[in-house]
Protein backbone atom coordinates (compact mmCIF):
# COMPACT_ATOMS: atom_id res chain seq x y z
CA UNK A 1 0.00 0.00 0.00
CA UNK A 2 2.57 2.58 1.11
CA UNK A 3 6.05 2.20 -0.23
CA UNK A 4 8.18 3.52 2.62
CA UNK A 5 11.80 2.39 2.58
CA UNK A 6 14.60 2.65 5.11
CA UNK A 7 15.79 6.00 3.78
CA UNK A 8 12.34 7.57 4.21
CA UNK A 9 12.08 6.25 7.78
CA UNK A 10 15.56 7.59 8.59
CA UNK A 11 14.62 11.04 7.27
CA UNK A 12 11.40 11.03 9.35
CA UNK A 13 13.39 10.01 12.44
CA UNK A 14 15.93 12.81 11.99
CA UNK A 15 13.17 15.41 11.46
CA UNK A 16 11.31 14.12 14.56
CA UNK A 17 14.56 14.31 16.60
CA UNK A 18 15.13 17.91 15.49
CA UNK A 19 11.53 19.01 16.09
CA UNK A 20 10.77 17.16 19.34
CA UNK A 21 14.20 16.91 20.85
CA UNK A 22 15.81 13.94 22.57
CA UNK A 23 13.64 14.25 25.73
CA UNK A 24 10.22 13.97 24.09
CA UNK A 25 11.13 11.69 21.15
CA UNK A 26 10.73 8.32 23.01
CA UNK A 27 7.31 9.36 24.38
CA UNK A 28 6.17 10.51 20.94
CA UNK A 29 7.49 7.30 19.35
CA UNK A 30 5.50 5.19 21.87
CA UNK A 31 2.34 7.23 21.24
CA UNK A 32 2.80 6.91 17.47
CA UNK A 33 3.34 3.14 17.85
CA UNK A 34 0.16 2.79 19.90
CA UNK A 35 -1.77 4.84 17.35
CA UNK A 36 -0.45 2.76 14.43
CA UNK A 37 -1.15 -0.48 16.33
CA UNK A 38 -4.72 0.63 17.04
CA UNK A 39 -5.22 1.54 13.38
CA UNK A 40 -3.90 -1.87 12.29
CA UNK A 41 -6.21 -3.67 14.74
CA UNK A 42 -9.17 -1.65 13.52
CA UNK A 43 -8.39 -2.44 9.88
CA UNK A 44 -7.88 -6.11 10.75
CA UNK A 45 -11.24 -6.29 12.58
CA UNK A 46 -12.96 -4.54 9.69
CA UNK A 47 -11.56 -6.93 7.09
CA UNK A 48 -12.36 -9.94 9.29
CA UNK A 49 -15.97 -8.77 9.73
CA UNK A 50 -16.28 -8.05 6.01
CA UNK A 51 -14.98 -11.52 5.14
CA UNK A 52 -17.41 -13.08 7.61
CA UNK A 53 -20.34 -11.18 6.10
CA UNK A 54 -19.33 -12.19 2.56
CA UNK A 55 -19.06 -15.85 3.56
CA UNK A 56 -22.44 -15.67 5.32
CA UNK A 57 -24.04 -14.14 2.22
CA UNK A 58 -22.51 -16.84 0.00
CA UNK A 59 -23.84 -19.50 2.37
CA UNK A 60 -27.32 -17.93 2.33
CA UNK A 61 -27.28 -17.92 -1.47
CA UNK A 62 -26.20 -21.57 -1.59
CA UNK A 63 -28.94 -22.51 0.89
CA UNK A 64 -31.49 -20.60 -1.18
CA UNK A 65 -30.42 -22.48 -4.31
CA UNK A 66 -30.36 -25.82 -2.49
CA UNK A 67 -33.76 -25.10 -0.95
CA UNK A 68 -35.32 -24.39 -4.33
CA UNK A 69 -33.93 -27.60 -5.79
CA UNK A 70 -34.94 -29.58 -2.69
CA UNK A 71 -38.53 -28.35 -2.83
CA UNK A 72 -38.89 -29.50 -6.42
CA UNK A 73 -37.60 -32.95 -5.51
CA UNK A 74 -39.92 -33.18 -2.51
CA UNK A 75 -42.90 -32.13 -4.62
CA UNK A 76 -42.09 -34.77 -7.25
CA UNK A 77 -41.71 -37.50 -4.65
CA UNK A 78 -44.96 -36.52 -2.89
CA UNK A 79 -46.86 -36.48 -6.18
CA UNK A 80 -45.39 -39.88 -7.04
CA UNK A 81 -46.40 -41.27 -3.67
CA UNK A 82 -49.95 -39.91 -4.05
CA UNK A 83 -50.26 -41.43 -7.52
CA UNK A 84 -49.01 -44.74 -6.15
CA UNK A 85 -51.48 -44.54 -3.24
CA UNK A 86 -54.38 -43.88 -5.64
CA UNK A 87 -53.55 -47.12 -7.47
CA UNK A 88 -54.07 -49.09 -4.25
CA UNK A 89 -57.01 -47.07 -2.90
CA UNK A 90 -59.50 -49.77 -3.88
CA UNK A 91 -57.77 -52.23 -1.53
CA UNK A 92 -58.33 -50.04 1.50
CA UNK A 93 -61.67 -48.32 0.84
CA UNK A 94 -64.75 -50.20 -0.48
CA UNK A 95 -65.86 -49.24 -4.00
CA UNK A 96 -69.11 -47.55 -2.93
CA UNK A 97 -67.27 -45.24 -0.48
CA UNK A 98 -64.37 -44.51 -2.83
CA UNK A 99 -66.64 -42.97 -5.46
CA UNK A 100 -68.86 -40.92 -3.16
CA UNK A 101 -67.47 -37.51 -2.28
CA UNK A 102 -67.85 -36.46 1.32
CA UNK A 103 -70.56 -33.84 1.86
CA UNK A 104 -69.33 -30.34 2.60
CA UNK A 105 -69.99 -29.07 6.12
CA UNK A 106 -73.11 -26.91 6.44
CA UNK A 107 -72.51 -23.22 6.93
CA UNK A 108 -74.99 -21.39 9.12
CA UNK A 109 -75.92 -17.88 8.10
CA UNK A 110 -77.13 -15.40 10.70
CA UNK A 111 -80.84 -14.61 10.61
CA UNK A 112 -81.69 -11.30 9.01
CA UNK A 113 -84.16 -8.76 10.38
CA UNK A 114 -84.79 -10.34 13.75
CA UNK A 115 -86.59 -13.40 12.36
CA UNK A 116 -85.61 -16.55 14.16
CA UNK A 117 -86.08 -20.13 13.20
CA UNK A 118 -85.38 -23.44 14.86
CA UNK A 119 -82.17 -23.86 12.85
CA UNK A 120 -80.76 -20.54 14.07
CA UNK A 121 -80.94 -21.47 17.74
CA UNK A 122 -77.64 -22.45 19.33
CA UNK A 123 -77.05 -26.12 19.96
CA UNK A 124 -77.52 -26.78 23.67
CA UNK A 125 -77.14 -30.54 23.50
CA UNK A 126 -74.14 -32.01 25.30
Amino acid sequence: MFDIGFVELLICGVIALLVLGPERLPTAARAAGRWIGGARRMVSQFTTELDRQLKAEELREELRKAGDIGLDDVEKSVRGALDEAKKYEHMVVPNDQARKPKPAPAIREPASGGESSENDAPDTRS
